[in-house]
């Protein structure tokens, strides 16, 4: 019971590991010339087409007895994951990495106000202190890159910290749509059907802009590539199952382990050095996700049905 109990926080803890290289293959991506929404678009899609198989074989009942209802909730939650992987992607190549991934995982603050305002979840004192030691820690790291000494390494650093905030907002949105979605619908089904919706509008978009799909390296590729599987795939679908067992809150708060994974690689990979008051955003960020825990541990919520346990 004990070691079922743990296996969300693992599943999570192993998904936001993942997701951490997301930043560095898109900054390779990037650096080969590929346009923001090629990247966008040909991640989704490649998940998308690695899953159509195994969905149908495993699903392919289910996604035929879906209303109307839930195909449309289905097609929104595509629509706000397009937006939100445009606009991060995009964001890369005028902030830093540490400020681009702290800003866009600053969604705690919009998933807490709408799990209260709209699903009528309670959020208890160690959660409420955790979305406020989080946010702090984001703007700590948002006022370090913007100092005057790491501006020269930034093209347009406003411009890239406004479109991580719009990616915050959208995945918030996402996160919200799953929650509810997700107490009807299987997770292979679901993940297919936004992936999808996803990957389709935003093949649109880079079709629409002139963005093209093919001319890149080698490296451009593997980089999406790696993109879909394993960000994508593996990352992104284990906060999915994660939405089955643990609050929108909660998953939210502990993607903030993102924006260390991703500004250590950087540093790294990229020399992008962490200025004293990075550090101590991220001991904020650290901070505010171990409340979050301890509050999602003390506090009842409600569970939700059969897979007994996603965005």
């Amino acid at each position: 019971m004990a070691s079922r109990s743990f296996a969300p926080y693992l599943v999570l803890t192993v998904g936001v590991f993942v997701v951490s290289t997301a930043s560095i293959l898109i900054r390779y991506a990037q650096g080969e010339g590929v346009p923001s929404l090629t990247i966008a678009a040909l991640r989704l899609g490649i998940a998308a087409l690695i899953l159509t198989p195994i969905v149908w074989m495993r699903s392919s009942r289910e996604l035929r007895a879906l209303g109307a209802r839930d195909l449309l909730f289905a097609l929104l939650s595509g629509a706000f994951l397009a937006v939100h992987f445009w606009s991060w992607i995009a964001s890369l190549a005028y902030t830093s990495v540490a400020s681009s991934t702290a800003l866009v995982t600053t969604n705690p603050l919009w998933v807490g106000l709408a799990s209260v305002l709209i699903l009528g979840e309670r959020m208890g004192r160690a959660t409420i202190t955790g979305i406020v030691l989080t946010l702090a820690g984001s703007v700590l790291i948002f006022a370090s890159d913007s100092s005057a000494q790491n501006t020269a390494a930034q093209p347009d650093p406003l411009l890239g910290n406004l479109l991580a905030l719009l990616g915050a907002v959208m995945a918030s949105g996402y996160l919200l749509v799953g929650r509810a979605l997700r107490k009807r619908v299987g997770l292979l089904a679901y993940i297919w059907l936004a992936y999808g919706s996803a990957a389709v509008l935003l093949l649109l978009a880079a079709g629409a802009s002139g963005s093209p799909l093919s001319g890149y390296s080698t490296l451009a590729y593997a980089a999406m590539l790696g993109l879909a599987l394993g960000p994508q795939l593996l990352g992104h679908t284990s906060f999915n199952w994660a939405l089955r067992h643990l609050s929108a809150t909660f998953v939210a708060l502990s993607i903030l382990g993102e924006p260390i994974g991703s500004a250590l690689l950087a540093l790294m990979i990229f020399d992008e050095r962490l200025a004293p008051v990075q550090l101590a955003g991220f001991v904020l960020l650290l901070g505010g996700i171990y409340l979050a825990a301890r509050g999602e541990r003390g506090v009842k919520t409600d569970r939700l049905p059969s897979e007994s346990g996603a965005g």
